[in-house]
């Protein structure tokens, strides 16, 4: 009867019903859970409130693989550690990668009510376990200021890697999926790069454009009218301070020029003493002529008479007198120039 015609069918039906009576079974049985809770842009915020163990990882990565089996060891026993384990894929949350700054894979992080610690230690069950029980993480350093997930400037950090990830899914989806060349793909963002930005600027000017308020033509023409006597006396100051500066460097020079004259004058009048006072020592005394005349008897008076007639109509100054009228002029000339004013 296997053999015959109806071999066959019957074996189907045989297990058709072997099939059916087996997959309720199957489908009773509890399906293995996981501890770890898959964290996402949506959810993330959920660390900042209570002990929290996140892992960041890349399903090609095979360091986070091998670290898979103790990171869910260790997320089973966080009941009993009283402290939650998360995980997350930076291929599909490239902004959580961006938020908490990842750059290497596998990286750990220990959040303790909003405040954030980097985990640089193995990935084993043990390790960590030890990390939380003896409280390790409170001699780390905290990621704090700009540097926290939380921080203004980390939050522009992660809309910036969220667009990095959908441009590199585009480009996937365009050279992968739709059989593109790479090429054309690059030129295609370049050219939406272009666009982009033009688009960006000409909302700039018309935003600009909107909140500024040009001023009124009167207004205007006012300050025009007020800025041009402005700038008038402002050259006329500078043409003032310029003259002013150019006669005060021409009075200096005359005053220079005067007392080089003055000294001069100061010097031949000295030389002109000098000289007087030379022609005095070299004259004989009156009282020698006086003897010679009263020895050589009267044709020696009427001789020394005669010869002393001519030196009386030239007077003989002493040296102190010329000195004096020496100094009398130069009192003269200097009142002369200081009533000259400069």
């Amino acid at each position: 009867m296997a053999g015959g015609p109806w071999g066959p069918l019957l074996t189907a039906l045989l297990a058709a019903r072997v099939a059916a009576e087996a997959g309720p079974e199957q489908a009773a049985l509890p399906e293995e859970r996981s501890w770890v809770l898959p964290m996402t842009a949506s959810n993330w915020t959920l660390v900042m409130e209570g002990e929290w163990m996140l892992k960041f990882y890349a399903p090609w990565c095979p360091s986070c693989q091998q670290t898979d089996s103790e990171w869910e060891t260790f997320a089973k026993n966080g009941e009993v550690l009283q402290i939650s384990v998360g995980k997350v894929d930076v291929i599909q949350e490239p902004g959580l990668s961006g938020r908490f700054f990842v750059t290497t894979l596998p990286a750990f992080f220990h959040a303790k009510d909003g405040i954030f610690r980097r985990y640089r230690g193995p990935g084993v069950y043990e390790d960590l376990q030890n990390y939380i029980l003896e409280k390790k993480w409170q001699s780390v350093e905290p990621l704090t200021g700009w540097k926290s997930p939380a921080s203004l400037t980390m939050s522009g950090m992660a809309g910036l890697f969220s667009i990095s990830g959908k441009i590199w899914h585009l480009h996937n989806y365009f050279t992968v999926t739709l059989g593109i060349p790479a090429w054309c793909s690059y030129i295609f963002f370049v050219m939406a790069t272009l666009i982009f930005g033009l688009f960006m600027g000409l909302v700039l000017v018309v935003i600009s454009e909107c909140f500024y308020i040009p001023l009124p033509r009167r207004l205007s023409e006012h300050a025009e009218q007020t800025q041009r006597p402005e700038d008038a006396h402002k050259a006329e100051q500078l043409q003032d301070a310029e003259e002013e500066k150019e006669d005060s460097n021409e009075e200096e020079n005359k005053d220079s020029l005067v007392d080089d004259d003055e000294e001069k004058e100061d010097l031949g009048d000295e030389e002109e003493a000098e000289e007087d006072e030379e022609e005095d020592s070299s004259a004989p005394p009156v009282g020698e002529g006086r003897n010679d005349t009263q020895g050589q008897g009267p044709l020696r008076e009427v001789q020394q008479v005669g010869e002393l007639e001519p030196e009386e109509q030239v007077p003989v100054w002493p040296s102190s007198i010329h000195a004096e009228v020496a100094e009398d002029t130069l009192r003269q000339r200097k009142n002369q120039h200081a009533d000259k004013g400069p």
